[in-house]
């Protein structure tokens, strides 16, 4: 469960502490206000993309962190990634976006987006605008389906499906096998011959160092210049060590060093300096030494040289007809693999032909019982779903999940289709062709429904709960495209949701505004030169304020009995028709609020 959210600097908000509650917590705010920006940045902090466009204008980075209720499964899957809890309770996520760097840590320690990505899974279900384009994927409805079955039947969809996958792998390979064979035999020995002469011409060069080619130049271009090396050596060696001409710079430094243990028996000051020209003089007298032995190492060798450049030429004659040397190499490897196949005759053609037969047979007979576990699953959808859309004012709904035929694959021999009928009298058909906006998002709301009731046992309705392994959905807007009696019956299902799972929930719905547990108000604001997005918390008259702004589309505000609007900024406008539509939308609101209270009572 989602216990806080601290922002700062990302995008219009410069520092923002949300506290959230279990249950139902509900956004409100014009569009526009940020209402957004606060369910962006949660999705930040677990993972989500980012760029550094995010982070607010004249900020050097944005810092997000999410605080979390832990559970002994997080627990344990944070044991098995070596990330140690800050305590019994609590996980922290977060994240820190600048324009060149995007970490990511688990109570502090830096994580990659394979290991927040598994751990988001855990802790949040994100359902954001547009998501319900989901529905009419196919492949999603699949999983869905076998997300679902495994749930009921204790994840028999999930070892099917993994055994499916196994036997789907197998026949390919003996398939392939097959056919290579098929394909093969009839220039099975010209082809022999073929790989025989390139191993043959690859093994003869020898290669098996990827870095030979790069060494061998080096040496080359040594022995090259090796009389030009040794004159510019001996020039070094004459001006660090022993120059006939003059002093060199050892020279120099032995004098200073004599002169320097003088002063130090004289001034213990400048023992210090002493020190630093001993320690140069030692580095110089070694750095002599050792460009003398170079320039005696250096020698020109004609033969060398030749055979050398021969080598290169070798070399590069391969590559030229292979690729680069290391892609030579492999398929050197690639050939002498190859080679090996085409003469091995261990199995012949009709023993291919068995295993490739029995292994599609494996397939199909696990495919069947993949399919009947997933015809159980969707009898249980099915009656699932229909009945909470019946909570959603759809009482005359049929849905059904279609299960058709298709060529076996990893995932089965199955074509998922969820068909739909919102309205009596009409066929079944594809959930995309027959479903409306507002139809797409009460599905997937009661979709939503399916699974949390599946995976939580619920309290009792009216109870508030605390428990650490409840878990978080988000919902951006489900209520897009419909009102009254469907808004109302939203609202519902939303707060029973919420006794099983907490639930932060946008949305412009007063019907849906009145259920929350909690409240909050997003608002967008100028402070000094800069716009700032802030939330606040709404006690019951706060309440009834922005439950009549939303009904309304006003926005009201009381000061000693006068009206004002945004319109007049500040100036009084005493108006009675302007008091009876405050006096009405505010009585609205109440009659919400009361109703709100009647449906969790009941």
């Amino acid at each position: 469960m989602l216990l806080s959210l601290k922002i700062e600097n990302f995008a219009l908000i410069d520092r923002l502490d949300l506290e959230l509650y279990a249950g139902l917590n509900i956004l409100t705010g014009e569009t526009g206000a940020g209402k957004s920006i606060v369910l962006d940045a949660l999705d930040a902090a677990l993972g989500g993309k980012v760029s550094a466009r995010m982070v607010r204008t004249g900020a050097e980075r944005a810092n997000i962190e999410a605080t979390f209720l832990t559970n002994p499964a997080i627990a344990q899957w944070l044991e098995t990634q070596e990330i140690e809890a800050l305590d019994a309770d609590t996980l922290i996520c977060s994240r820190e976006i600048a324009p060149r760097s995007n970490r990511t840590r688990i109570n502090g320690v830096v994580v990659n987006k394979q290991q927040i990505q598994q751990l988001r899974d855990r802790l949040v279900e994100i359902t954001a605008q547009g998501q319900t384009i989901l529905l009419s994927q196919a492949a999603q409805q699949r999983e869905w389906l076998d997300s679902f079955g495994d749930q009921v039947f204790k994840q028999s969809l999930t070892s099917q499906r993994q055994k499916v996958a196994k036997l789907f792998e197998a026949k390919e390979r003996s398939r392939k096998a097959l056919f290579d064979r098929q394909q093969n035999e009839r220039n099975r020995l010209q082809h022999l011959d073929m790989l025989r002469y390139q191993l043959k011409e690859l093994e003869a060069a020898n290669l098996d160092d990827p870095d030979e080619l790069d060494m061998l130049e080096g040496d080359r271009n040594r022995l090259a210049h090796s009389v030009e090396l040794q004159k510019q050596g001996y020039a070094v060696y004459e001006a660090l060590y022993q120059n006939d001409s003059g002093k060199a710079c050892g020279d120099l430094l032995g004098e200073a060093e004599s002169i320097l243990s003088e002063m130090v028996t004289l001034d213990r000051e400048s023992e210090a300096i002493l020190e630093l020209v001993s320690s140069a003089l030692a580095q110089v007298q070694e750095a002599g030494r050792q460009i003398n032995n170079y320039v005696n190492r250096l020698e020109s060798d004609p033969e060398q040289l030749e055979i050398i450049e021969q080598r290169i030429n070798q070399i590069k004659q391969i590559c030229r007809k292979y690729g680069t040397l290391p892609e030579a190499i492999a398929y050197t490897e690639k050939l002498q693999q190859e080679l090996a196949e085409l003469t091995d005759q261990s199995l012949s053609l009709e023993e291919l032909e068995l295993r490739a037969e029995a292994d599609l047979q494996a397939l199909l007979k696990a495919c069947k019982k993949l399919t009947e576990l997933r015809r159980q699953s969707a009898t249980a959808l099915e009656q699932a779903q229909i009945e909470a859309l019946k909570m959603l004012a759809m009482e005359k709904v049929r849905f059904q999940v279609g299960i058709y035929a298709s060529e076996p694959n990893a995932l089965g021999g199955d074509r998922i289709v969820f068909e739909f009928s919102p309205n009596l009298g009409e066929p079944l058909q594809p959930l995309a062709e027959t479903a409306s906006g507002g139809e797409m998002s009460r599905f997937l709301l009661a979709l939503k429904t399916c699974f949390v009731h599946q995976k939580v046992t619920p309290n009792q309705p009216n109870v508030e709960f605390s428990h650490a392994n409840v878990g978080t959905m988000v919902f951006d807007e489900i209520d897009a495209g419909v009102s009254g009696r469907v808004a109302q019956a939203i609202a519902t299902q939303l707060w029973q949701l919420s006794r099983s799972s907490q639930i932060l929930c946008v949305t412009h719905q007063p019907l849906i505004a009145a259920i929350a547990d909690r409240h909050f108000h997003v608002s967008k604001e100028v402070i000094g030169d800069r716009t700032q997005v802030q939330i606040q918390l709404l006690e019951i008259e706060d309440r009834k304020q922005e439950l009549a702004q939303i009904a309304s589309g006003k926005t009201f505000a009381e000061d000693n009995g006068t009206v004002k609007t945004k319109k007049t900024k500040g100036k009084a406008v005493v108006n009675e028709i302007e008091h009876l539509a405050l006096a009405q939308a505010i009585a609205f609101a109440e009659s919400l609020l009361e109703q709100a209270a009647a449906i969790k009572a009941s």
